[in-house]
């Protein structure tokens, strides 16, 4: 009798820590329902960038920064009508892509904003406010959130929306 308790005690323990081992690890990184079906339809074969996709000294710059955050997905009032908004930036073993995705009535509205290469850049978002770009040339005068696309150590881009089109200037290079 205290042979199968024992066992039926460890058996338990082990379903624990396999589910605790199974659960995902960030889940800033969730995105809605309806949203990943079209990110999936829409973009096959890619992926959101993770902490886990990080280089160690670039997890540690984004964290130091962002914390536990996503590096891959931010929540951003980019077109300033309160609508959800989300920048992502998805990754294959080619290519990175910064897309924002829009929810218009029902239906999520997604738009690549960049292409880069193989490397695994990550994104946030700056409040309003007035940009200079890192030459010194041009400025950007923000009345919206912007979003910053960034791979450490090598390029930046912020990305801020005029009420027309997108604007955009190099804030590291």
């Amino acid at each position: 009798m205290n042979t199968t308790g024992t066992s039926v005690i460890g058996f338990c323990l082990l379903v624990l820590v396999q589910g605790a081992a199974a659960a995902p690890q960030n889940r800033e990184c969730d995105l809605p329902r309806d949203l990943q079906r079209e990110i999936t339809s829409k973009y096959p074969g890619r992926k959101l960038v993770t902490l886990a996709d990080l280089q160690e000294d670039d997890k540690a710059f984004f964290q130091k920064d962002h914390g536990n955050s996503c590096p891959g997905l931010v929540r951003v009032d980019f077109y300033g009508d309160g609508k959800p908004t989300l920048a992502l930036v998805l990754i294959t073993k080619e290519n990175s892509e910064l897309i924002v995705a829009h929810k218009v009535g029902e239906n999520w509205r997604s738009t690549v904003l960049a292409t880069g290469g193989p490397s695994v850049p990550v994104v946030w978002s700056l409040p309003p406010g007035k940009y200079r770009d890192v030459y010194g040339e041009k400025t950007i005068r923000a009345t919206r959130p912007v979003i910053v696309f960034f791979q450490y150590e090598v390029w930046g881009i912020l990305y801020a929306w005029t009420g027309k089109a997108v604007n955009k200037i190099w804030i590291a290079d």
